[in-house]
């Protein structure tokens, strides 16, 4: 105990109001700095991050070689034109970003803020806003740091303010003054109130705030009033509906709990990049043989020849220098293999991806007004690759529009033949008597909750924080029993012409732990004190008093359960005036702790939860999103499993699951649950169902609950694993945000890509430990839409995201890649095979002027437009979600797949260098026109590939292609003119030789002639799925008929992936065996 209180007093900030003397805190200023770089720094900083990449460090150390002129074969701008053009691209890019977050801080850190300065109220700019100040804010201010509040204009000290900022939900909250209302009554009072408030350090849960205030007048124990998140205001909220609120600043600055809490987004990698970390390492070991070979080649050639040819003759130095120089120089000649601007083409284009998901007309919600958006620009392509979904389901497969439907007291339903409760005429007569057990029921309904009644022009509107609690107290109000104001600690609740008032003394907040709620109140005409409880019937039962029945309550849960409805119980009992008083004691111990003060509540509030009778039960229809069914059974379709994670009980749960159709509805499937209680029935259990999925995985369908959930990753995890890797379909209930996140985490460990997708703050966790984490805009908030890589408005519209977006962007990625490499592969394999020509002495072919200009100018454009193409129509591809299988097992992009683009750019080269040496060379043509023509060749081999590659055309893609080509032609006619380009006058002198002519055109048939030939070989003999389906839509014929005309071919796709799959069943199934 002592050294808990001693860490309590350490660990705390001591904040004295309306004085400039803080106790042990200096005087912190609210000044915001959101912006990564200064002036300084910005140039020193930057430079470090850049070249912290292996690239990066690869091609500087490339570029200081160059400038050693001995080994050097090309002029050093080479590789510093594009390395510092690449940087300054990447720096301008940088320096912008940080200049808008600058220029936001800015706008924040000048707003106009009262405070109160020496007794009197003053106007500062936010960023002098210092801790202790007392703050003034008015209607719609933003709170410009985190204060707690000392007064309202509200008598009773209440505010609404709405947390957008924090945690996207747009509904308003309450906030209340926890200090006496005496003291808080008037302005006055407020610019000379004194007091200390002792609070946590800052941190960036925006949830809690465990502090206590301390007045000036007294400090003992007694004095002390313990302070939440619920008497603060945080900073970027805005105040509502009240017309002055002050308090005193806590946290300022960049110490504010959103200034924390903006901590750097979890890194994200696409599975294509760690394919191409590997293609560029194999890259870079094959640079090294051949500079070894080449090296030790002329090296050997030189020393044979030094002493016949004169010219090889110059000052020897030591041996190792000796022999270094033609290695340097062919690794320098080699260093385009990997081109510099691949990881900006990469960004560039993947940018574009994102850009195409955010523009997309049919992903725009109408209803709602929402644009689908991308956040994550990095790994579009991954939506192509998602082989297992994880989904919540309230909100994000339901509308989360709840409504009461059901009811039942004492094992009597209600709702069962009018379908709603509301309009139920036995419900209706059974209320007439203001005792009867009904009556209790719903009156429970309208005081266990934190809605506030809002009335406007002669309407009243509901404020919630869930739409629970809006459907409970909706349904009360319709059955007569209307909760009409929420002044301060009263509630009134009308019951037709009367009323009844109670005094709320306690309200026991729902967590996902406790998961119940309850609320002690004073009935003002009775002066009972009464408790009423409302949660799950697995944390209410238990607390129910001895002997009450269950069992007619517990099928009337099954069966609205069973209908794939949310179910709730509702208990009360009478609490005595001593009872409570010891009570109360204990629970303000528990609030004025400083650490660990909502586990203390916790332990207290169920102390009070005990002896309950049971009122009754609900049922809450909230209904299956439009296209969810259909959406489910595409995604199906293109070999995606589905978990699904709720917090509801099992049989809600199933129900839902058979609705949507991630569970079978026939007799013939099977629910596979997970049993027990201990370690040891859970791992029978397990045991018991992988035999069974070792048989058939078809038809079944896991089912696991929280409680055991954890017991299977505590103690099988390796079991629960291998269950998980052979199902199709998945649910678990009674799932909290932890466990969502840890299941994401258990099937990443089968190197699959997941996706997981949520509308709620609880999802957040989930959502940003998948490998693609998506939102839906709904009705809890914004906080899983701004934590998700991408944002839709419903789930429905995932099929597209996935489908089209997904697909294309891999397909994308994985041609730039590929290309982007194999182009500079080839105009490296021209330069190592013209070694050959030149004594293996490392000298390049190509003047400095065409090599700055190859990767940056003259071969980029092509490329980046290839992010318009399109091999099948939207619409195609969404009747066939089958041709998901390429992206999803990687066919395109690969290591054989490289293989082939390293043979073309090979075969391209050879051709090039056979046929120049041909026309030129052993003509005895002059080295600068021999060089100029192979150079051209390579643009128009690697432009045209491009073209063959593309399967639909736009204006933009011809500009890009053949614009490209002129403006080689233009660019290299301009540089001729001078003597710095090499290629002094050639230009013009080639251009009108019809040898140079014929010569492009040979080189192009004989390196694009295998390509195309094979290309109709495969699409006319050996068409693939895709091939087949653009054939079709080429005939114009109905693209869905591509499948009954396919027949064969088709079935034989299928039945390939079909085979590799029950062979990666059953080597699962023999190595559990073996375990």
């Amino acid at each position: 105990m002592a050294d808990r209180a001693a860490s309590e007093v350490v660990a705390k900030r001591c904040v004295t109001i309306n004085t400039s003397k803080n106790v042990n805190q200096p005087r912190l200023r609210n000044k915001v700095a959101n912006t990564k770089y200064t002036l300084l720094t910005f140039l020193p900083k930057n430079s470090m991050e850049q070249f912290s990449r292996f690239m990066n460090k690869y091609f500087l150390i490339i570029a200081v070689l160059q400038l050693w002129p001995l080994i050097t074969p090309v002029n050093p701008l080479t590789t510093w034109g594009p390395l510092l053009f690449i940087f300054a691209v990447t720096s301008i890019k940088e320096a912008w970003d940080d200049l808008g977050r600058w220029k936001m801080d800015k706008e924040a850190n000048q707003k106009r803020v009262w405070i109160t300065r020496d007794g009197q109220r003053v106007p500062v700019m936010a960023q002098d806003v210092c801790v202790g100040d007392v703050v003034w804010l008015q209607e719609d201010d933003e709170v410009p740091c985190d204060i707690v509040l000392l007064g309202t204009a509200d008598p009773l000290g209440h505010c609404y303010v709405q947390t957008a900022a924090l945690d996207g939900e747009t509904n308003l909250k309450t906030r209340y003054v926890a200090l006496p209302t005496e003291e808080t009554a008037s302005i006055e009072k407020m610019v000379h109130i004194t007091g200390s408030i002792e609070c946590p350090l800052p941190n960036k849960d925006v949830s809690r705030f465990d502090a206590l205030f301390r007045p000036a007048a007294g400090s003992t124990d007694d004095g002390l009033v313990p302070l939440s998140i619920e008497n603060t205001l945080l900073q970027s909220c805005y105040l509502k509906n009240t017309a002055w609120v002050c308090g005193v600043a806590v946290y300022t600055g960049n110490e504010t709990k959103l200034g924390m809490s903006r901590g750097a987004t979890p890194v994200k990698l696409a599975a294509t990049d760690a394919v191409i970390d590997r293609l560029t390492g194999a890259i870079f070991a094959f640079q090294i043989l051949v500079v070894a070979v080449m090296g030790a080649s002329g090296d050997v050639l030189k020393e044979r020849q030094r002493h016949r040819l004169w010219y090889l003759e110059y000052p020897r130095r030591e041996r190792w220098f000796d022999f270094s120089v033609i290695p340097l120089r062919f690794e320098l000649l080699s260093s385009i293999m990997i081109p510099i601007s691949l990881k900006v083409t990469m960004d560039l284009v993947k940018a574009a991806y994102s850009k195409f998901i955010d523009w997309d007309l049919q992903l725009y919600d109408a209803d709602t007004d929402t644009p689908a958006r991308a956040s994550n620009t990095g790994i579009p392509e991954d939506l192509g690759q998602v082989q297992y979904i994880l989904t919540d389901k309230t909100g994000t497969l339901t509308e989360n529009v709840m409504l009461l439907k059901k009811c039942g007291v004492r094992g009597r339903a209600y709702g069962e033949t009018t379908g709603d409760v509301v309009t139920d005429p036995d419900l209706r007569r059974a209320l007439e008597r203001a005792d009867s057990a009904e009556a209790q029921l719903v009156l429970a309904l309208a005081v266990c909750n934190t809605v506030v009644p809002v009335q406007k022009r002669g309407v009243r509107s509901f404020k919630v924080a869930s739409q629970d609690e809006l459907a409970f107290v909706s349904a009360a109000a319709e059955l007569g029993f209307t909760l009409a104001s929420r002044e301060g600690q009263t509630l009134v609740v009308a019951l037709g012409e009367e009323s009844a008032r109670f005094e709320l003394l306690e309200t026991l907040e729902f967590s996902p732990e406790r998961k119940r709620m309850s609320v002690v109140v004073r009935e003002r005409a009775s002066g009972r004190l009464k408790l009423y409880t409302k949660g799950a019937d697995e944390t209410i039962f238990p607390r129910l008093r001895t002997g009450e029945e269950t069992a007619s309550t517990a099928a009337l849960l099954e069966d609205y359960a069973r209908h794939g409805l949310r179910t709730m119980v509702v208990a009360a009992r009478s609490v005595d005036e001593d009872e409570y008083a010891e009570w109360a004691g204990k629970m303000r111990e528990a609030r004025v702790a400083l650490q660990d003060r909502d586990e203390r509540t916790a332990e207290v509030a169920s102390l009070l939860e005990t002896r309950l009778e049971l009122l009754g039960c609900t049922a809450i229809e909230d209904k299956l999103q439009e296209g969810v069914p259909e959406t489910i059974a595409l995604l199906r379709r293109a070999g995606i499993r589905f978990f699904m994670l709720t917090g509801d009980r099992h049989s809600t749960a199933v129900q839902i699951a058979k609705a949507c159709g991630l569970a079978g509805s026939g007799s013939a499937h099977q629910i596979l649950r997970v049993q027990g209680t201990s370690p040891h029935e859970v791992g029978d259990s397990l045991l018991r169902i992988l035999s069974l999925l070792k048989e058939n995985t078809r038809d079944r369908t896991l089912l696991v609950e929280g409680w055991v959930l954890d017991i299977a990753l505590q103690h099988h995890a390796d079991a629960f694993a291998d269950i998980c890797r052979l199902v199709r379909t998945a649910i678990f209930c009674r799932a909290a945000p932890i466990q969502k996140a840890q299941l994401v985490a258990v099937v990443k460990g089968f190197g699959v890509r997941t996706l997981a997708i949520g509308d709620g703050a609880n999802d957040v966790r989930m959502i940003q430990e998948a490998h693609v984490g998506v939102g839906i805009s709904g009705r809890e908030g914004l906080q899983a839409a701004r934590s998700a890589d991408y944002s839709i408005a419903k789930f429905r519209y995932l099929a597209r995201l996935i489908l089209v977006h997904g697909r294309h962007s891999y397909l994308c990625t994985a041609f730039v890649a590929q290309y982007s490499i194999y182009k500079s592969l080839a105009l490296c394999f021209v330069q190592i095979m013209f070694a050959f020509f030149s004594g293996v002495a490392g000298t390049s072919l190509f003047n400095s002027f065409s090599l700055t200009t190859y990767n940056v100018l003259d071969t980029s454009l092509p490329v980046l437009a290839y992010v318009l193409n399109r091999d099948l129509a939207d619409v195609t591809v969404t009747q066939h979600p089958e041709l998901m299988q390429d992206a999803q097992q990687s066919r395109l992009l690969s290591i054989e797949t490289f293989t082939h683009w390293f043979a073309r750019a090979l075969f391209h080269a050879c051709a090039v260098v056979m046929l120049t040496s041909g026309a030129y060379f052993l003509t005895g043509a002059s080295l600068e026109e021999a060089a100029l023509a192979a150079f051209s060749a390579c643009v128009w081999v690697v432009t045209l590939v491009v073209a063959v590659e593309t399967h639909s055309f736009t204006a933009y893609q011809h500009v890009a292609l053949w614009g490209t080509v002129l403006t080689f032609y233009g660019v290299s006619l301009f540089a001729s003119g001078y003597l710095w380009s090499g290629m002094y006058r050639v230009v013009g002198r080639m251009l009108f030789n019809p040898r140079y002519g014929l010569l492009q055109l040979l080189i192009c048939v004989v390196s694009l002639g295998p390509i195309l030939v094979t290309k109709y070989y495969r699409f006319f003999y050996h068409p693939s799925l895709s091939d087949k389906l653009l054939q079709l839509e080429k005939e114009r014929t109905d693209p869905a008929d591509a499948l009954a005309e396919s027949g064969t071919m088709y079935s034989r796709l299928l039945g390939t992936s079909a085979s590799q799959n029950e062979l990666s069943r059953q080597r699962l199934i023999s190595e559990t065996e073996q375990l």
